[in-house]
């Protein structure tokens, strides 16, 4: 499974790990302070993500998901420490909003899986968080820092991460070029509105998404923002609305 993850290194002590091989194109980063390191997001599960973050640094590590979807914690199982939102801790325990046969056929859906791996043998993360984190947080990796931003729509618990030093904001799900989902029962539309319009209101030099086009230009912000505000307008922004589109990405409502 070696060539299961596309590293690129954004910056000396920054590298992104991506997925390409599935569909969803799900991109997680390890970011390195001076006492430790944190990784948001471990991605599918498919791949052994453990194997190219012992290539990069021996620092301890820390997870955190932006949100506890099974896409973005499927490695989570390597990390004895992660954080999470508490309004997620739920579908740690055991409440995941959909069964693991739906999450299984996702898995394989579009797919080239690497030899030996056996959908039927997926299991849904589940672990108790070493921390809850909420809105205002601040993760210090030593001389290094990260600002957690609650930003529900998406899910609940939705948070983006944001380095105000450098002007870089992890956006998890809530942003990013391709299909944006708020059609879930457990997604709110108008949430996802006023969360938009925070982060949009940050100066953001990178956006660092959770999936598709790794680097999209930071007027995606406020592009996808003002969409939102035209669905209100014409109250559309609700679900069971439909699917729009705007250019580069969509949403789904």
């Amino acid at each position: 499974m070696d060539d299961w993850f596309t590293m690129e290194q954004i910056a000396p002590d920054t590298w992104r790990l991506s997925e390409y091989r599935h569909w969803e194109e799900t991109h997680c980063y390890l970011l390195l302070g001076r006492d430790r390191g944190l990784v948001i997001d471990t991605g599918l599960g498919i791949g052994d993500i453990r194997e190219p973050l012992e290539a990069l640094t021996d620092m301890p590590l820390t997870a955190v998901a932006t949100h506890v979807h099974w896409d973005h914690v499927g490695g989570h199982w390597h990390f004895p420490a992660f954080y999470a939102h508490a309004l997620e801790l739920p579908w740690l325990q055991g409440a995941y909003p959909q069964p693991v046969e739906a999450v299984r056929a996702m898995v394989a859906d579009r797919c080239r899986l690497p030899e030996g791996f056996v959908v039927n043998a997926y299991q849904l993360f589940q672990g108790t968080p070493a921390a809850l984190l909420a809105d205002g947080d601040e993760i210090d990796l030593g001389g290094r820092s990260l600002r957690v931003l609650h930003t529900p729509g998406h899910s609940p618990g939705h948070m983006c991460f944001y380095e105000a030093d450098r002007g870089w904001l992890f956006t998890g799900d809530l942003v990013y070029r391709g299909e944006l989902l708020a059609f879930f029962p457990s997604t709110d539309p108008a949430a996802y509105l006023q969360s938009l319009e925070r982060i949009a209101a940050l100066p953001v030099e990178r956006v660092f998404p959770g999936h598709h086009d790794p680097d999209p230009p930071p007027e995606i912000v406020p592009r996808t923002r003002d969409a939102f505000r035209q669905l209100r307008d014409r109250g559309q922004l609700r679900h069971g609305a439909g699917t729009f589109r705007f250019g580069d990405w969509s949403v789904r409502l």
